[in-house]
């Protein structure tokens, strides 16, 4: 497999792990938003969020948490963000599910996304779609 991911599990690749168990890993990502931007995936391949079995994601999502409380002690980071880009079309580059853990602290320049509103009916007709995919 031609995966960048798989490659830094196997240790094909060098990267600079900040915390390794049986099932995820969590390392440097090399073009960080902010110091201490971290990414957390997990070891066996797998592509998006859709593809993740339920033990393996909350086991991934617990790491996060302690990426997270790390960034928080380690480097007095106020607080962090959590992101995740999921398939192409929505800015994912490497096709292995990961997650950003990303510091946060004040004026760092980070912005959010532009939020907009819905417009007459429109919330109410996305509500309709999306709950009729859980029927």
């Amino acid at each position: 497999m031609d995966c960048i991911f798989c490659k830094i599990v196997a240790g094909e690749i060098p990267s600079y792990r900040i915390y390794e168990d049986k099932e995820t890993l969590a390392f440097l990502d090399v073009g960080p938003v902010n110091y201490g931007h971290t990414l957390v995936i997990p070891k066996k391949h797998v592509e998006n969020l859709e593809t993740i079995d339920e033990e393996t994601l909350g086991k991934v999502v617990m790491t996060v948490k302690k990426v997270g409380r790390s960034i928080k002690t380690g480097l007095g980071a106020k607080g962090y963000n959590i992101g995740l880009n999921n398939d192409q079309v929505a800015g994912q580059i490497i096709p292995h599910l990961h997650f950003h853990v990303m510091p946060r602290t004040e004026g760092d320049g980070l912005k959010l996304w532009p939020q907009g509103k819905y417009g007459e009916g429109e919330a109410e007709e996305a509500m309709k779609k999306l709950k009729a995919q859980f029927n």
